[in-house]
């Protein structure tokens, strides 16, 4: 913002700016840039769909799902 300011020619330092924003209720709102961190133009082999999102089983230990998750 200060230099925003400075460039259309207000000298103002960044104190004054924030005490200004401040005063009136302004606040800044940062945006983070979005990070990719899945890669799904893989060579490796992928899991068939055995189950197909059908849950129920007729006794137990017939069907058995996992996660992973990364810390």
């Amino acid at each position: 913002m200060t230099e925003e300011l400075k460039d259309i020619g207000l000298n103002v330092g960044h104190r004054r700016v924030g005490r200004l924003m401040r005063q009136n209720g302004i606040s800044v709102v940062r945006t983070r840039q979005y990070k990719v961190t899945t890669d799904s133009d893989h060579k490796f082999n992928i899991a068939p769909n055995l189950l197909d999102r059908d849950f129920t089983a007729d006794a137990p230990n017939q069907k058995w799902a996992g996660d992973i998750s990364y810390v």
